[in-house]
């Protein structure tokens, strides 16, 4: 059976863009990510409402995704794995905070979200691709025979590594290592390749 590879990407391969996004503007309430707060909806409607409240729009935060470079070793990784199978990006970004970032890791597969903008600018909403899309995207996988292992860090993952034939976590919070006990934890690049590794 062939393999497939499904990765996260903030937190796995790039940095967390909000996180980023808070520290540029000083907005500490927009710190807050899927490790904290495990529903999806829920987190971004209260984000877009700080940034509503904020006045901040599409670019402000496309400023500060220009400035972002994928975390150190994860072009490597990507190039490794890419080698020994396909490799699908399973993201709760959205298309159109993603570009830059695809750019530098060669345009890999992507599978995420779709923002609302309205003129000027303004973020009025976002549209899910579907409900628990990592998890359907991994079952869509296996229906066309892969064996599928996943990797990601926060409890947005969660449900794509357990439908995975092997999940993996990478550089999770304590909270997330506390609760999922079941899948193995990888802390670096290499650490993570070694699980790929094994896991195929």
């Amino acid at each position: 059976m062939s393999a497939i590879a499904c990765l996260d990407l903030e937190g796995v391969l790039v940095p967390e863009i909000w996180i980023n996004v808070a520290e540029r503007t000083g907005i500490d309430a927009l710190r807050a990510t899927t490790r904290d707060i495990s529903d999806y909806s829920q987190l971004m409607r209260q984000r877009l409402d700080i940034c509503e409240e904020n006045g901040l729009g599409i670019e402000d935060v496309r400023d500060v995704i220009a400035e972002l470079r994928p975390l150190d070793g994860a072009e490597k990784f990507l190039s490794w794995l890419r080698e020994k199978s396909q490799v699908v990006i399973l993201s709760d970004t959205f298309y159109e905070f993603a570009q830059p970032l695809m750019r530098q890791l060669g345009f890999p597969t992507l599978f995420c979200h779709r923002l609302e903008i309205a003129e000027g600018g303004r973020i009025t909403g976002f549209q899910l691709r579907m409900a628990d899309q990592k998890r359907e995207a991994v079952k869509a996988l296996k229906r066309l025979n892969f064996r599928v292992v996943a990797a990601g860090d926060s409890y947005n993952d969660i449900t794509m590594l357990s439908e995975a034939d092997a999940g993996i976590l990478f550089s999770p919070p304590e909270n997330v290592i506390a609760e999922f006990p079941q899948f193995p934890v990888t802390v670096d690049y290499s650490g993570l390749q070694a699980a790929f590794e094994q896991a195929f």
